[in-house]
Parts: C-alpha cells; sequence; structure tokens
C-alpha cells in the first residue's frame, strides 16, 4: 500500500505536538516516583530485616535465661 501524505491544520498540529510533550513529561514524574517509591520500599525492607534480626536475637536470650533459670546445672 502507498502511503500517502497527510494534511494537518497547523494549529491542530501544534496541538498534537504540545499534548505529546505532555505525556512525556507526566511520564518522567511518573517514573521519578516509582524509584522514589521503589527506595523507599527497598529501606523499608531493610529496616524491617534488622529489626527481624534483634527480635530473634532477642528471643535466644531469653531462651537461654529461660532454660538456665528452669534446669539449673546438674553436679
Amino acid at each position: 500500500m502507498e502511503r500517502m501524505p497527510v494534511f494537518v491544520k497547523i494549529d491542530e498540529y501544534n496541538e498534537v505536538l504540545s499534548v505529546v510533550k505532555s505525556v512525556r513529561k507526566k511520564l518522567e514524574e511518573a517514573k521519578e516516583t516509582l524509584l522514589k517509591i521503589a527506595d523507599l520500599k527497598n529501606e523499608e525492607d531493610h529496616q524491617l530485616e534488622m529489626w527481624q534480626n534483634s527480635l530473634a536475637e532477642l528471643e535466644k536470650k531469653v531462651d537461654f535465661i529461660d532454660h538456665s533459670l528452669n534446669e539449673p546445672e546438674q553436679f
């Protein structure tokens, strides 16, 4: 199929260009927002992991103390 020229009014063409530019700007803003959200999520995941490790360590210590108090050494 042959490509035929398309004629568009200049003011409509400029309006389309303006809309495309606006859409591209919004896309870039959305990308930046998603990157910020991903960074925050990674930081949150890191903090949660640290808290879980701290709790696990504390639980081991409490278990040790509980075991030591309930079952004194045999002589």
